[in-house]
Order: C-alpha cells, then sequence, then structure tokens
C-alpha cells in the first residue's frame, strides 16, 4: 500500500504561482495525513523567496509564505510525486520533456480543474471501492481518473484557459488575476481530494 501521496507544483522561476499553489494546497489538505507537497521550478530562481505581492496572497488565503525557498526542477522531483500540478501549458511541455512518463500524472492545475468538474458519485466507484485508510491509493485513483477524461471533456474555450497567467515583475493587478485564475482550481482540486477520501 502506497502510505504518501505527493504532489508537485511548478512554474517558471518557482517565486510565484506554484508555491503560492502549493501553500493553498496545504491550508485545503492539511488535515488529510499522508499527503506531501512540494514546487519546482522549470527555471528556478534557486535559494529566492516570494516576492511580497505572492506572499501577501499566500497570507490573504491562509498560506505560509516566509520559509518558501526557490528550487529548479528536476527529474528526481517528477519521478517521486503522484500528482504534478503545471501552472501553464508551457511548463508541462517543460516536464514531459523532462520526463516523458510523468505526462500520464501530470496537468496544468486549470485543465486538472476543467477535467474533473463534472465528476460524478458513479465516476467515483472505483475510488469508493478502495479502503478508508488508503488514502494515497484512493487518490491516485483519481489521477487516473482525471487522465482517462482527456479527450472525452471538451477543451477550454481558448488555450490559455488551462494556463494561470505569470504576474512576476508586474503590477498588483496581475498578481490578483493569477490568483482568481489559480484559487478556484486549487480549490476543485481540494473539494474532490476531501470526496476522494470519505466516500464510500
Amino acid at each position: 500500500m502506497m502510505t504518501t501521496f505527493s504532489i508537485l507544483t511548478v512554474c517558471s522561476g518557482n517565486i510565484c504561482r506554484s508555491p503560492l499553489a502549493e501553500q493553498l494546497l496545504r491550508v485545503g489538505l492539511g488535515s488529510l495525513p499522508g499527503v506531501s507537497l512540494a514546487s519546482a521550478g522549470t527555471i528556478g530562481l534557486t535559494g529566492r523567496g516570494m516576492p511580497e505581492q505572492a506572499a501577501a496572497l499566500s497570507r490573504q488565503f491562509g498560506g505560509e509564505p516566509s520559509a518558501h525557498v526557490a528550487r529548479e526542477l528536476t527529474v528526481e522531483h517528477l519521478i517521486s510525486s503522484n500528482l504534478v500540478l503545471a501552472m501553464s501549458r508551457e511548463h508541462r511541455r517543460a516536464i514531459a520533456e523532462l520526463s516523458p512518463r510523468a505526462i500520464r500524472y501530470t496537468f496544468t492545475i486549470r485543465e486538472f480543474a476543467r477535467l474533473v468538474h463534472d465528476l460524478t458519485a458513479a465516476d467515483l466507484t472505483a475510488v469508493a471501492g478502495l479502503p478508508l485508510d488508503d488514502l494515497a491509493g484512493r487518490f491516485a485513483s483519481v489521477v487516473e481518473l482525471a487522465a482517462s477524461q482527456r479527450g472525452m471533456v471538451p477543451p477550454a474555450e481558448k488555450p490559455d484557459d488551462d494556463d494561470v497567467v505569470d504576474p512576476y515583475r508586474q503590477n498588483d493587478g496581475v498578481y490578483a488575476e493569477s490568483a482568481a485564475q489559480l484559487v478556484p482550481a486549487v480549490n476543485a482540486l481540494v473539494s474532490l481530494l476531501q470526496r476522494a477520501a470519505t466516500i464510500v
């Protein structure tokens, strides 16, 4: 039985979008045992903290940004993850180049939210069949279910609807826009995993 379910969020520099996503997921999933969260950047600004605007957004939604230290994405990060959430299609492509096998469990975070939006209790039957104490197995089943929706669920109206806009070095308005795209997707994932943890 898998004991830990590892979620990795990925953006460019690992100082704005991916740490914000990581911290918001930590808020939402903190009560679930055995979930590990981390983030990295395809061109990681290694050693850097979050810009004040990104840190302020994290705190606004209950996150804790002060300990964040940016790091660059490696193949090892991808291989050791069970779900990889890219902040844009560009990052998803970079992940696929770095580790082709990771593409099966890699989504942009908004793509994931779109794919699972209409899942019903009947869709979660396979999840419900797993033991309640096998959370990691249940979450892995959710990832497989999301992947199976590719090609079944209509694509985003505009391709960039699957991306979270990059606010780095932009004004406060762009940071707010970025959060407005990211937060609902985080909430959709948290809600689904909470469901998956308890459904019988």
